[in-house]
């Protein structure tokens, strides 16, 4: 404009134009280019986008501002303010519609010149545009022009011609009567029509924002403030006014319009610009003096209640749309967060607001995030996914096969857990064995009553630090070598061997049966190793040949098989010093362990001890057998602390359900997640001071939790079910009982008081015996209980029978249940009209109507919620 400043504005109706103001206007057009070259005589805007030049009208001189009709038709009409207030209707360019061609060139001429300062054209009757003019001491400062009016006559009419850049050459037409004449004695330095009447306009006079309403112009609503620049309307909270002074923006709600519901930070330069973001609810951007950055203020929602001196949450940030300082900015009316800058020099740039991303995880592991209007979300891979399953989709679909409430076979869990994790299989053996020696009595402890084998090897083997083990000479079975191995045993020692799952329970040691599970499971090696390692080596001789030929033809068994056949215990044999040096080439560990263990001295078997990858079960079996007190004890210890810094499963064999468990299974929750896991774990033993850890509590309600995100409501049910009865301490206080519409007592707990009941009264009912005592008033107050809608008898009486079911004469035996207080004598109401009575009753009527049985109640009891349809076939 001239002297100031460009300008920009947004075509309302046409999301590709845009309009430069300044001596002259400029009609630009946008096109999205790509990598294209750009074409001659089009400017780029962005790296996606140019602009065109499509129209130049420089016939508006002293342009001081500019506003475009709101309307569709016609598309290119302009209202241009100068500084003499007059007010000049220009366009870009010919309009083709002769309807609107009038209009181009009309003028409206105040009574007095001065600058005129804005324009605002009304929303919704668009012939009425106000305009905001100086102070003059005579005259209105708010004039509110009818653009459709007729010239005045008697003013003359300037001879002068009006050309426009189309070539019209028509006279102009002046009005000088304004349909409304506003602020008397004031100056107008900013306007904004309230979207929410045609007829409010909101003036920022000289001191003051002041409401106008055209209904009745002689009264306004006002409040004295210095922040009457810019004043804009959010367009998605038509109560919501921003307007600023000098370097200070002030937020005001038109309900409460005493004060500003909030005051942003202060600038150290004036601002120059407001404007709230069209397509994002409470967005605005400010613009300052002689400055490359835009600030944004994202005005969040705040929680109801709110009070009068809350302030709204504001998230604050600056984009830097050019290099070059901007004079101003438009946003778009359509495309989301995008905006063109211009420079003071003219030069335009095309930017977007990138929101910022917020992520949130689903329950079911599939990850969200909203940018802008856009919500995105990544479900993880199907089965098909070389990339392992998050732990979270792994526990949902242990869930659904219940895992961990296998009581009866508990190592069956580890199946149940769907994939082969050797941690999981060995814990659930783990307990397995734990529970199943836990039943003998003589394993009793006398410690808190919690059975020994619960406290894991570590615990046993150090209860028998007192008692001497015995050790002997065990020779080799199937050989003729006469030189025997030193071996050990106790009566600890054959526990902690049980608990391994080599041998079952029993004075023998017997580990036949422990070989033909391995051969039934195909885990030749292994079963060779154990069998080596109880001085069989015909046997671990057979089974290795068996292996090769029923394993696909594996040679490698037979040349192993091979070499232990020419075992020899000479020091400085050749089969020694071969073996010896072969033996880490083979690929399988327990083939590896079984030659270090042929060729190691007696008493030193670290090559067996400290191989990694053979199952920690089998190595403790191993150690059990051939380690005298102070090794096996040193050893323990040293795996055992292995076991709590790795987290591995396989070390709740030694520890137990312990602290030491607790510690271990906290390193395998901050390694895995498996919260799941662990709750089951920890409840399966039920010593008290551990279940009570505030860790395992911990993990027990994340678990719940988890469940009740997944809307797996019955599996989290069936969770506390199998936890009351492994913790009796951890049953849930009853949380919804029948009051007394009376006193309000519960009528349940009441009678559960009563000395004669002699059971619970939990179920809110009586024995359908007859020989049980009834309760038909409340115990607190004796007042009566409501009666049934159905029977017209008090509740608490028993059923001996139901209504009819669709014939009259069709009748439910209830004789055959003998249980306290079943189903059809239950309390059972509608919660929207409050009408009820027995349950069986009630589901009786309900198979044949809809509506609630009380007379003059029009009440669809049975349709309210998505249980109202299942009706079980029998009633119980």
């Amino acid at each position: 404009m001239s002297g100031s400043k460009p300008d920009i504005l947004w075509a309302p109706h046409h999301v590709d134009r845009f309009v430069v103001c300044d001596s002259e206007l400029c009609l630009y057009r946008t096109e999205s280019v790509g990598n294209f070259e750009v074409k001659a005589g089009s400017l780029r805007l962005s790296e996606d986008t140019t602009a065109t030049l499509l129209a130049i009208n420089s016939d508006t001189p002293y342009m001081k501002c500019v506003a475009w009709y709101p309307k569709y038709d016609p598309e290119c009409l302009l209202a241009v303010g100068q500084a003499n207030g007059r007010v000049v209707l220009t366009s870009l360019g010919q309009d083709r519609n002769s309807k609107f061609r009038d209009l181009i060139g009309k003028e409206f001429v105040p009574k007095h010149a001065r600058q005129c300062n804005t324009l605002a054209w009304n929303p919704v009757d668009s012939n009425w545009l106000a305009a905001g003019l100086d102070k003059h001491r005579a005259d209105f400062s708010v004039l509110i022009w009818d653009i459709s009016s007729k010239y005045t006559p008697e003013i003359a009419v300037p001879a002068e011609k009006v050309r426009l850049s189309a070539g019209d050459t028509d006279a102009g037409l002046v009005v000088t009567k304004p349909l409304y004449e506003l602020g008397q004695n004031d100056a107008s330095l900013s306007l904004c029509w309230l979207p929410r009447d045609q007829k409010l306009l909101l003036a920022g006079m000289h001191r003051n924002l002041a409401i106008f309403d055209l209904r009745n112009t002689s009264q306004k609503m006002f409040v004295n403030t210095k922040a009457v620049q810019g004043v804009t309307v959010d367009p998605h909270f038509h109560d919501r006014v921003a307007s600023f002074f000098e370097g200070q923006v002030a937020i005001w709600d038109l309900r409460k319009f005493e004060k500003p519901v909030l005051t942003l930070t202060e600038q150290p330069k004036p601002l120059t610009k407001v404007a709230w973001c069209p397509t994002r609810t409470g967005l605005l951007a400010t613009l300052t003096r002689d400055t490359n950055i835009i600030r944004l203020y994202d005005m969040q929602h705040t929680p109801a209640p709110i009070g009068d001196e809350t302030e709204p949450t504001i998230i604050e940030r600056s984009v830097q749309p050019c290099e070059n300082c901007i004079a101003s900015f438009a946003w778009h009316p359509t495309n989301q967060n995008r905006m063109v800058v211009v420079t003071s020099n003219r030069l335009m740039s095309d930017f977007t607001v990138f929101e910022r991303i917020s992520l949130a995880w689903n329950p079911t592991t599939t990850l969200m995030w909203a940018c802008g209007r856009h919500l995105y979300n990544c479900s993880e891979e199907g089965e098909s996914s070389s990339g392992e399953k998050d732990v979270a989709t792994k526990m949902r679909q242990r869930a659904l096969s219940r895992y961990g409430l296998d009581m009866e076979q508990v190592w069956r869990n580890h199946l149940l857990a769907g994939d082969d994790d050797p941690q999981l299989k060995s814990l659930w053996y783990t307990l397995h064995f734990m529970k199943q020696y836990a039943e003998d009595a003589e394993q009793k402890s006398s410690v808190n009553k919690v059975p020994l084998v619960y406290s894991g090897i570590k615990t046993i083997l150090k209860s028998s630090a007192e008692r001497k083990t015995e050790s002997y000479k065990h020779s080799w079975l199937g050989s003729d070598r006469q030189t025997g191995v030193i071996r050990y045993q106790s009566e600890e020692r054959c526990l902690a061997l049980q608990l391994c799952g080599w041998i079952q329970k029993g004075p023998d040691i017997d580990v036949d049966p422990f070989l033909n599970s391995l051969e039934q499971g195909e885990e030749w090696e292994r079963a060779a190793a154990v069998a080596l390692f109880n001085l069989d080596i015909r046997r671990a001789i057979e089974i290795l040949n068996k292996g090769a030929a029923l394993g696909k033809g594996d040679l490698n068994l037979n040349v192993v098989a091979m070499a232990l056949s020419g075992y020899t215990d000479e020091k400085d044999s050749l089969w020694r010093e071969m073996c010896s040096t072969l033996r880490l080439q083979l690929n399988n560990p327990y083939l590896c362990v079984m030659f270090a263990f042929l060729t190691s001295e007696p008493g030193s078997y670290d090559g067996v001890l400290y191989e990694s990858s053979v199952a920690v079960r089998d190595r403790v079996a191993f150690a059990n057998m051939f380690l005298n007190d102070t090794q096996i004890l040193r050893y323990i210890d040293k795996l055992t602390n292995e076991m709590k810094e790795a987290g591995n499963l396989e070390g709740i064999l030694l520890t137990g359900l312990t602290k030491d468990g607790i510690d271990l299974m906290e390193s395998y929750v901050d390694r895995t997640g498996d919260v799941q896991t662990a709750s089951f774990c920890m409840l399966q033993g039920s010593p008290g001071d551990v279940v009570k850890d505030p860790r395992v509590q911990y993990w027990i309600e994340n678990y719940r939790n988890l469940l009740d995100a997944w809307r797996f409501w019955h599996k989290r049910a069936e969770f506390d079910i199998h936890r009351s009865k492994l913790d009796p301490f951890s049953k849930p206080l009853a949380q919804v009982f029948v009051s007394c519409n009376f006193c309000g007592k519960s009528i349940s707990y009441s009678c559960s008081a009563m000395p004669h009941q002699g059971r619970s009264f939990s179920q809110y009912g009586v024995s359908g015996s007859p020989t049980k005592s009834k309760v038909t008033s409340c115990p607190g107050c004796r007042k009566p209980l409501p009666r049934c809608a159905l029977c017209l008898i008090n509740m608490g009486t028993p059923v001996s029978s139901c209504l009819g079911t669709g014939k009259s004469d069709e009748k439910v035996d209830l004789s055959k249940d003998k249980k306290l207080a079943q189903f059809n004598n239950w309390f059972t109401w509608c919660q929207n009209c409050r009408h009820g009575g027995h349950a069986g009753h009630m589901l009786s009527w309900f198979r044949d109507h809809h509506e609630c049985p009380v007379s003059a109640c029009t009440c669809k009891c049975m349709q309210l919620d998505t249980t109202g349809n299942l009706i079980p076939a029998e009633i119980s």
